[in-house]
């Protein structure tokens, strides 16, 4: 009897063990099909040909415009400058700008169909406020720092735009991303540096005007991200409000600080140079803001930010070519 109940007990104790180890074995194929799984779905985020990898016809269309849009963008910008007295006139341009952003989201939202307003006019009115900054403070900086100089530090753009998703949508980087951010900033101190040496109209006052457009320039990504994922806004909806109440800020601004008149008629001096590019250049800025607004609601700011600044990069080196300048090695 005892004899029985040994075996009995030591039977027990295999399929015990026996169960325990399938378990684990259980866990363990688990554990390796979640990591499985983990990583298909990694490489499928770059790789899936959905509209939402990274790497899909979608988004390589989509970065193509983007580089279009803004290269052309970007020569109106300094082709404008390059006319004698124009840098007085730098808010008038915005202010021009703003006008043709609104009346060209006004068409769109009609062809649209888009008449129902999806979020308050309070975070309008504060998106308002940040593109005056961005924009107008770095139409206003091309007067004091050469455009390079000017489109390098808009690429320091990553660091401001790490910490706004941390602060603005309480998002979570790694360190790949920090590392990113700080190397592209260290470039760009040692090309200013280098411009510092060589280029008469460098100014401390023009490294404050263009980085406080890069703080704004930063939030207002984030911002965007924000309202467009939480209210479901379209792209020519926040366009259309954004520089409605933008050109409302700067034609003000312009009135009570008596330039608006002064300005008003060297335009008219010139306007070719002035109207005639200002309005190439704004059409070239309203499609390129329509593209990043896709980018940033389908991929992200940081993102967008990315290739925006890899846009930079290419124009930097078309400034140079196309616009004599010294540069140092």
């Amino acid at each position: 009897m005892e004899i029985i109940k040994i075996h009995q007990h030591q039977g027990s104790d295999s399929t015990a063990s026996l169960l325990q180890i399938t378990d684990d074995k259980k866990s363990m194929d688990h554990h390796d099909r979640d990591r499985t799984v983990q990583y298909s779905s990694f490489f499928r985020r770059f790789w899936d040909p959905s509209p939402n990898s990274i790497i899909s016809p979608r988004f390589i269309a989509l970065c193509f415009l983007v580089f279009i849009y803004y290269i052309g963008y970007g020569y109106l910008q300094e082709l404008m400058f390059t006319l004698d007295g124009f840098e007085n006139t730098a808010w008038f341009l915005t202010c021009y700008q703003f006008l043709v952003y609104a009346f060209l989201s006004f068409i769109h939202l009609g062809i649209a169909g888009l008449d129902q307003r999806r979020t308050s006019y309070a975070s309008y009115i504060l998106l308002a406020l940040l593109t005056v900054m961005t924009m107008g403070l770095s139409n206003y900086a091309v007067a004091y720092l050469n455009y390079p100089t000017q489109v390098m530090f808009k690429c320091c753009k990553l660091i401001p735009v790490l910490i706004g998703g941390i602060l603005i949508q309480k998002k979570s980087f790694n360190r790949y991303d920090v590392a990113a951010a700080f190397s592209m900033s260290t470039g760009l101190i040692f090309f200013t540096l280098a411009d510092s040496k060589v280029q008469p109209n460098f100014n401390l006052y023009g490294v404050i005007i263009i980085c406080s457009a890069l703080v704004a320039d930063a939030a207002i990504g984030n911002y965007q991200e924000k309202i467009m994922r939480e209210h479901h806004v379209s792209n020519v909806e926040i366009v259309f409000y954004s520089f409605m109440f933008g050109f409302g800020f700067v034609l003000f601004g312009l009135l009570v600080t008596n330039n608006f008149f002064a300005n008003f008629e060297f335009w008219n001096q010139h306007p070719v140079q002035t109207y005639g590019y200002g309005l190439i250049f704004s059409i070239f800025g309203y499609l390129g803001i329509d593209i990043v607004l896709t980018l940033i609601k389908e991929y992200g700011a940081l993102i967008c930010v990315t290739v925006t600044t890899c846009r930079k990069s290419i124009t930097i080196v078309l400034s140079f070519t196309l616009f004599s300048k010294p540069f140092v090695f």
